[in-house]
C-alpha cells in the first residue's frame, strides 16, 4: 500500500452532490472517504451508496454507535448492506457492547457474502485535550486514557481505534503493530486547528505509524481540492 492510499477523506457534508463532487476531484490522490453523521442523518444508507457508487473506494462508515449491546448489534446489522471497509463504535460503551458489534458484523457480512468490515472503537474524540477530560470526570490524561480503551478493545476483539497521531507508538506497543490506527486531526503546518486539538500534519502521522488518516477541511475547503489532495498525497509518499 502507497502511502497516499492510507488518507480517508471526510465528506462531512449533507449533499450528495457536494460529496460526489469532492470524490470526483480528489479520488486519484486518496485511499478512501469518511462519510459521518452528518452525512449519514441527512441521506440514510440509500445516499451513501450513490456516493461508493460513483467508483471501487474504501469506505469508513464513521458513526461512532454508542448504545447498549443489542442495540448496538442491531445498528450494525442495519448498515452492512452499504459494504463499509471500516465501522466504529465508542468504547465506553463497554467490553460487552464491543464483542457484540464485532460479532454481529462478521454474521452480518456472512449473510451478504461479503468481507466483513473492519470495526474499530473511538478512544478520546481528537476536540478534547487534558483539561476536557478532567471536566467529565477523567482521571487520566488523554494518552493515559486512549491506551486503557485501546487495550479494553483489544480484548473485546476489535481491529483497531480512532485515535490522535500523538497516541500511535503507545497503542501500538501496548496492542501490537497489527491492531490498526485510524488517525482524524489532521491539519497541515499553520493552518487553523478549528475544533480539533490533539493534532499533527499527515505526514507526521504517517512516520508515527498511522495505517490510516482521516483529513476533511484542509481538503474539502481547500480553494483548489485537487492540488491540496496531490499536495497531501506526495508529502505523505515522500516518507
Amino acid at each position: 500500500m502507497q502511502n497516499h492510499e492510507r488518507i480517508l477523506v471526510a465528506l462531512d457534508t449533507p449533499s450528495i452532490t457536494k460529496a460526489c463532487y469532492i470524490l470526483d476531484i480528489a479520488g486519484d490522490y486518496i485511499g478512501g472517504i469518511k462519510l459521518g453523521l452528518e452525512f449519514f442523518n441527512h441521506n440514510g444508507v440509500i445516499g451513501v451508496n450513490k456516493v461508493t457508487g460513483r467508483m471501487d473506494t474504501k469506505l469508513f462508515l464513521d458513526l461512532k454507535f454508542h448504545d447498549i449491546s443489542n442495540t448496538v448489534a442491531g445498528a450494525v446489522r442495519g448498515i452492512i448492506s452499504t459494504q463499509p471497509h471500516i465501522i466504529n463504535v465508542h468504547t465506553a460503551g463497554g467490553y460487552d457492547m464491543m464483542k457484540k458489534a464485532k460479532l454481529q458484523a462478521l454474521e452480518s457480512a456472512e449473510q451478504f457474502g461479503m468481507t466483513s468490515p473492519l470495526v474499530i472503537g473511538v478512544t478520546v474524540l481528537t476536540a478534547l485535550d487534558d483539561a476536557d477530560l478532567k471536566a467529565v470526570g477523567y482521571a487520566n490524561n488523554a494518552k493515559e486514557q486512549v491506551v486503557i480503551m485501546a487495550k479494553l478493545a483489544k480484548d473485546a476483539g476489535l481491529d483497531g481505534v480512532v485515535c490522535s497521531a500523538h497516541e500511535i507508538k503507545a497503542i501500538k506497543e501496548t496492542c501490537g503493530k497489527a491492531f490498526i490506527t485510524v488517525v482524524p486531526g489532521i491539519r497541515p503546518d499553520g493552518a487553523n486547528k478549528g475544533d480539533q486539538k490533539r493534532t499533527m500534519t499527515s505526514a507526521q502521522a504517517i512516520a508515527e505509524g498511522a495505517d490510516y488518516i482521516v483529513i476533511g477541511r484542509p481538503i474539502t475547503e481547500a480553494e483548489d481540492i485537487l492540488a491540496a489532495a496531490k499536495e497531501i498525497a506526495e508529502s505523505v509518499n515522500a516518507i
